[in-house]
């Protein structure tokens, strides 16, 4: 029996201990709070640098649109300096060419109305006030030249004949307004704007936000934060000069909706979109009479016609694009067309080369050739800016998707053997792969970027990686065709295109 004497001893002496374990307990915490405060500290930074960084980028952007005038003009002075150089008489043998340049200078003002009226219509979703110098830290993990790089996107809708190129891809997010009576670009709360998988929608165009997780808080990108206004980022003293091969890129937008958008850009689409809808319609002959319309997810949608057609199908489509160039045109043409024909535009007017005529290279055409807000669409139509990878990898798209379509894209990756990946995780089981393209990868000749990764595989392997990840080959044939090529022009570059229907035969074990 211990004493009352022996009792108070003892406690006396463990009372100091207990004293130390309760203070070393309260220290760890005070340290695992100032861990958790430096690291939440360390997220804040980086996303100011983040939305530093895409402000930068979305910048440059719309001053390579600014720019287009001014730069076509330049090209325009080169020309007439080169004709001032002819002697007499051989100016005696092209007489008319004063007169074409002065109707190149009308087809330049024209293109270049077109584009302020798409920039006017566009509010930015981030605020472009912001500056990489307001960064505390700029060495954050997320430096300039990593995620917000120019990649090469599109590289195949520049033909080597072409004098300009368009071989840049931009970072891209989404654009939001609505617009009375048209098909609307919505603010999505952050279930909507993180939750990209299919469900039922209101029938509209919905350019929805990438970059977040599937849950959380409000997303950030509100107008009422902007401290630009339109009229002010479209003030030509505030523009910068960007390089020519910036100005490229809009001279290859211009291209491409033709292919898109314009009547004279229908056999192309007849070659590439026309077998992947007729293959859609015959593989879900049923989906009219399901309650849930199936859902279509179509990676690297560009300017947004195949998306659409898949939706007039009768699909939940929703189409993906990574590039600011694409998305501000096609919610321009998506959102605010009015009437078929509504535009002019000549988009074959940068090139004097393999012309056959000077009323061929100098051609108007007429935009869009459909009005989209007539043509049918199916309830849940949407359009999501932000890079596929980032995108679809999250866990909400697991095994939500009926069919993916993938038109000129799986080539755009850094890593093909990911694409497919992502491809079969977002499938249900049974869906379907449909693909039409080259392998014209597009970081296979990018110079200067010794750290750029490219994975370059060969047919034959692509279907064996597919088939490792549980596609198994219904239907396999090559399609003659072109990208945004001049019907007219001397100059035909054709693609023996892979064109293919895959089925996800079942989840992949590992």
């Amino acid at each position: 029996m211990i004493s009352s004497s022996e009792m108070t001893e003892t406690e006396t002496e463990t009372a100091p201990e207990m004293v130390a374990a309760v203070a070393s307990e309260a220290v760890r915490a005070e340290i695992s709070r100032g861990v958790d405060d430096e690291e939440k500290e360390k997220i804040r930074r980086q996303k100011k640098l983040e939305e530093a960084l895409e402000a930068k980028s979305l910048r440059r952007i719309i001053s390579a649109y600014l720019n287009y005038p001014e730069a076509s003009k330049e090209d325009l002075k080169r020309w007439e300096r080169s004709y001032r150089k002819l002697s007499p008489a051989h100016k005696a043998l092209v007489p008319h060419y004063p007169l074409k340049l002065q109707r190149l200078k009308r087809c330049i003002s024209t293109n270049s109305y077109f584009i302020i009226n798409m920039l006017q219509a566009f509010e930015p979703p981030i605020d472009l006030s912001q500056d990489l110098d307001d960064c505390e830290d700029s060495n954050l993990e997320c430096a300039p030249n990593e995620k917000y790089i120019l990649d090469e996107r599109h590289n195949s809708s520049c033909q080597p004949a072409l004098a300009n190129g368009c071989t840049n891809q931009e970072e891209s997010k989404s654009m939001r307004d609505s617009l009375t009576g048209a098909l609307s670009i919505e603010e999505f709360q952050r279930k909507d704007a993180n939750d990209h998988s299919p469900k039922n929608h209101s029938e509209d165009t919905r350019i929805i936000d990438k970059r977040y997780d599937c849950d959380g808080d409000n997303l950030h990108h509100d107008h009422g934060s902007a401290s630009l206004s339109p009229h002010d980022w479209l003030d030509p003293s505030l523009q910068s000069h960007v390089p020519l091969v910036d100005v490229d890129k809009v001279r290859c937008i211009i291209r491409n909706i033709v292919r898109d958008w314009a009547a004279e850009g229908k056999r192309e689409r007849d070659e590439c979109y026309k077998p992947i809808l007729e293959e859609l319609d015959s593989l879900f002959p049923d989906r009219q009479k399901e309650s849930t319309p199936p859902a279509c997810l179509v990676p690297g949608a560009g300017l947004g016609r195949l998306a659409l057609e898949i939706s007039c199908l009768g699909f939940m489509s929703q189409g993906n694009e990574f590039s600011y160039y694409m998305m501000i045109c096609s919610s321009f043409i998506l959102n605010y067309a009015q009437m078929p024909c509504e535009w002019t535009i000549y988009p074959w007017i940068h090139s004097n080369c393999n012309s056959l005529s000077d009323n061929d290279q100098l051609r108007p055409v007429a935009i869009p050739d459909i009005h989209p807000a007539s043509a049918g669409i199916t309830e849940g139509f949407s359009m999501c800016g932000g890079d596929f990878v980032e995108v679809y990898s999250e866990s909400c798209h697991a095994g939500m998707w009926d069919a993916v379509v993938t038109c000129f894209f799986i080539d755009t990756a850094h890593n093909i053997i990911e694409y497919i990946e992502i491809i079969s995780k977002i499938l249900k089981d049974g869906g379907v792969w449909i693909n039409l393209g080259p392998l014209l990868y597009h970081f296979a000749d990018t110079y200067g970027h010794g750290n750029e990764m490219s994975i370059e595989l060969s047919l034959e392997d692509v279907k064996r990686v597919a088939s490792h990840y549980g596609f198994e080959i219904e239907k396999e044939r090559t399609i003659e065709t072109t990208y945004t090529t001049n019907p007219r022009s001397m100059m035909q570059n054709r693609y023996y295109a892979a064109f293919w229907t895959m089925r996800k035969k079942s989840a992949l074990t590992t």
